[in-house]
């Protein structure tokens, strides 16, 4: 199959922006500026992003090299392929197949939280049973399974519709929090009250940045899906620098934004809006009236949706890759006959993903924290072939660019940051540490990979080198 087959549609430099930074901006960045400005204060708050915005645009800039000397569908699993060999490549599709899956279940799951902030009476009834805490109604998995079948169909059939769709929702979010930004502002400007800036006399300044910034890296997850899409791109690989950066930009934006708004909103008086069931919510309604409230439900809402798809494209692009390079049986890398979509993994993924809504957000969060390890190793394999590019020039015997030292340099200050990352995730006692739960889910994913791979293994190593070149990067092999 060669590259240029895969898509008749191709997507828009507009559109892979907005999956970008639909991806990375989620529930979390709405609901929790109460717990980040309660245990840490804006002051630490803002810092810590803006120190995991600097991490993560390092990474960021790798992948912007990567991608512009390989413009190639499958991103990491390609880089993984090329530099390290085909069971790293394996390894990097496992890690994103699992990670992307499980953030895709998630997304699905905020709808039900939003439609509980909204129609509470309606969605928290029928109730089923409980794990670990978390209840589960039948109004909600009803209501999960449903998005993600519409999302798979949607995007099975049309990637221009998916694309438009992303990036209008972008829009919202965007002007809704920027308009409640001014809102708060003014507000809190007229009444001249404090801001809760400091953190808790317990909690050092530093210390407080620090969770900050354990937590920030992951809250940009997702822009790592442009690369995915670049054997689809309609305009040129060299823009993919402009773009990367602009989404991360984008998305820390969205983020400081929605914290600084909540500060302002919560002023001196956060106590008041403890036992709300949405303290971000509550605080700008009060102050705004419920043109603040519904502004804020509809910048969740396209949070929770622009995250929903963007994943879902990513997600699909990693399984065409891992189906064309025989890690997956070929019926996965089926396209669509009449609109050139992989919708055969579409499908594929929706399958897996209808399992979670019966499992409960509590657990599905153990699963989510663990697939970080696979991202952060992901970002170590994109940063190495990014300076192996930058060193050599070539990898998997494809001459792609000329040397570079300051590619270098990158490269291997992305290298270290990743390693920087799988550290804070995986050393006991660290303030990003994995839970207990994660970590016996992450014990298995490994199992279940090594398992995988076994059953894979000749299929692997049944083509060329000469072969796989020709089916992953046509465009430069």
């Amino acid at each position: 199959m060669s590259e240029s087959s895969q898509s008749k549609q191709g997507f828009k430099a507009s559109w892979v922006y907005a999956m970008a930074v639909g991806s990375a901006v989620g529930w979390g960045a709405f609901v929790l500026p109460y717990e980040w400005l309660s245990s840490s204060g804006l002051l630490a708050v803002v810092t810590g992003f803006i120190i995991g915005t600097l991490l993560i645009g390092v990474i960021a800039v790798n992948y912007g090299y990567a991608t512009k000397s390989l413009p190639v569908t499958g991103g990491g699993i390609a880089f993984a392929l090329a530099t390290f060999g085909r069971t790293h490549g394996f390894i990097a599709g496992w890690a994103l197949m699992l990670g992307y899956a499980g953030i895709i279940s998630l997304n699905a799951s905020a709808v039900t939280l939003v439609l509980r902030l909204i129609i509470p009476e309606v969605m928290m009834q029928g109730a089923l049973y409980e794990i670990s805490g978390w209840t589960i109604y039948a109004p909600e998995v009803a209501v999960s399974s449903l998005f993600l079948i519409g999302f798979a169909y949607l995007n099975a059939k049309n990637t221009a519709i998916s694309g438009r769709v992303q990036f209008l929702a972008v829009m919202l979010m965007l002007i809704a929090v920027a308009t409640v930004l001014v809102g708060t502002g003014t507000h809190f400007v007229s009444q001249g009250s404090s801001l809760p800036l400091s953190p808790p006399a317990q909690v050092g300044f530093w210390s407080a940045v620090g969770a900050i910034v354990a937590f920030a890296p992951w809250a940009y997850v997702g822009f790592d899906g442009i690369p995915q899409l670049a054997g689809e791109f309609r305009f040129s690989a060299s823009k993919i620098m402009k773009l990367l950066i602009a989404s991360i930009i984008s998305a820390s934006f969205l983020y400081i934004a929605v914290i600084t708004a909540a500060a302002f909103a919560f002023g001196d008086n956060m106590a008041a809006f403890g036992s709300s069931s949405w303290e971000t919510g509550a605080a700008i309604s009060l102050v705004m009236g419920k043109s603040g409230l519904a502004l804020m439900v509809v910048a969740v809402s396209m949070g929770v949706l622009t995250g929903l798809n963007g994943f879902y494209v990513a997600a699909s692009r990693v399984v065409l890759t891992l189906s064309r390079s025989q890690m997956l049986p070929p019926v996965f890398g089926r396209l669509n006959p009449k609109h050139g979509t992989p919708s055969t993994a579409f499908y594929a993924i929706m399958v897996l993903c209808l399992i979670s809504p019966w499992f409960g957000r509590a657990a599905l969060l153990w699963i989510v924290d663990m697939t970080s390890v696979g991202i952060a190793i992901t970002f170590f394999y994109t940063c190495a072939c990014a300076y192996k590019l930058g060193r050599d020039g070539s990898v998997f015997g494809i001459h792609a660019q000329s040397p570079s030292q300051i590619q270098q340099v990158f490269g291997l200050l992305g290298m270290l940051i990743s390693v920087g990352f799988l550290l804070l995730l995986l050393l006991p006692g660290s303030v990003g540490a994995l839970s207990t739960p994660s970590r016996y889910a992450l014990a298995v994913w490994v199992v279940l990979g090594v398992a995988f791979y076994a059953m894979r293994r000749d299929h692997l190593q049944h083509k060329s080198d000469t072969e796989l070149k020709q089916i992953l990067f046509p465009k430069v092999s």
